[in-house]
């Protein structure tokens, strides 16, 4: 049954509970671009939404950004992505990122990348709720092995990181209502309060949203990066990085075209060979100047309904009243 109250028309699921929020919608972490504004946007909107710890350099800087964000989400919740490379490398940070965050008093985690169980006793000995974000099923029943609150699947339409496997969004939705025990989520190619019913109505607590609201206003990043969102479709990307067993699902551009090509030519390339095409300062520089040809810019099939530039808080309110559009062609809102 859909978790739905027509009188005050209010969501109640695993999501609104646990975080607080008016919508069962989370806003995933977003690689240079998830910072304090967008974060704070994301939670007087009625939402939840993730820092995202790797766009910081420094650690210090890192916990100045959280501070902020504390302070402009007056005493809503808000979390800390912590998106962790699939293999642990030399240099890695991971374990001092989890504890500046468990030291903040920040009481809302999402981690994907790899999994989390190493790191597991320094959140949970501070009370901090992990929502792990994978691309499979066959993760997140790991996932919940190792103990973690509740799971994010995200679908081969995601933008960013689909994994391996390729399992679209429905299918992944009916395989975890089977397999699960903890509350889950459904992401990839999510952009329209209709996917949202149709994910409560299959057993899962909500929705994560990546590249729809890359276009809000709250989103640091050039006119004409958001422009270009904006003239894209759902046909407009491409998938690249698999021979390095790290599929990512892009904007398409020179870079995409490029790296497919080395691909195809060489399965066997490096990843060192492919870094000067990839690397996350290019992408960065996208943002920056808005010049969209290079760069690895991570977007979904969600390109679909982007439409023009809004406040995030109007975005959400689309997604609103279009999700009582569903529940109403359901019977579901008493009108």
């Amino acid at each position: 049954m859909i978790a739905f109250n027509p009188e005050t028309s209010a969501f109640d699921t695993a999501v609104t509970r646990t975080y607080g929020t008016r919508l069962p919608v989370i806003a995933g972490g977003l690689q240079w671009l998830a910072r304090a504004e967008y974060v704070a946007a994301a939670a007087k909107a009625g939402i939840v939404s993730f820092i995202t710890s790797a766009s910081f350099a420094e650690l210090d800087d890192l916990k100045a950004e959280i501070e902020k964000c504390r302070e402009m989400c007056d005493g809503r919740a808000f979390g800390v992505n912590v998106s962790m490379l699939p293999k642990l490398v030399q240099g890695e940070r991971t374990e001092q990122v989890f504890h500046l965050i468990a030291g903040s008093g920040v009481k809302f985690v999402e981690t994907s990348g790899r999994n989390p169980e190493a790191f597991m006793p320094i959140l949970k000995d501070a009370g901090i709720h992990v929502l792990h974000k994978v691309p499979s099923i066959r993760y997140a029943v790991k996932a919940q092995d190792v103990g973690v609150d509740m799971v994010a699947i995200v679908g081969a339409e995601c933008g960013g990181h689909p994994g391996m496997d390729m399992i679209g969004s429905m299918a992944n939705a009916g395989l975890a209502g089977e397999r699960l025990d903890i509350p889950w989520l459904i992401g990839g190619g999510i952009g329209r309060g209709s996917q949202l019913v149709a994910a409560l109505a299959m057993g899962a607590s909500g929705v994560v949203i990546g590249t729809r609201f890359l276009v809000c206003e709250e989103i640091r990043a050039h006119v004409d990066y958001k422009q270009k969102l904006i003239d894209a479709t759902e046909l407009d990307t491409q998938l690249c990085m698999t021979s390095i067993r790290n599929t990512t699902r892009s904007l398409r551009n020179v870079t995409t075209e490029t790296v497919a090509r080395i691909e195809s030519e060489n399965p066997d390339v490096s990843l060192q060979e492919l870094m000067q095409h990839i690397s996350g300062a290019i992408g960065r520089k996208a943002y920056e100047t808005g010049d969209t040809s290079r760069g690895i810019l991570a977007a979904g099939h969600a390109l679909g309904f982007v439409d023009k530039v809004q406040p995030l808080a109007e975005i959400v309110d689309r997604f609103e009243t279009d999700a009582t559009l569903a529940l109403r062609r359901l019977g579901l809102t008493g009108c």
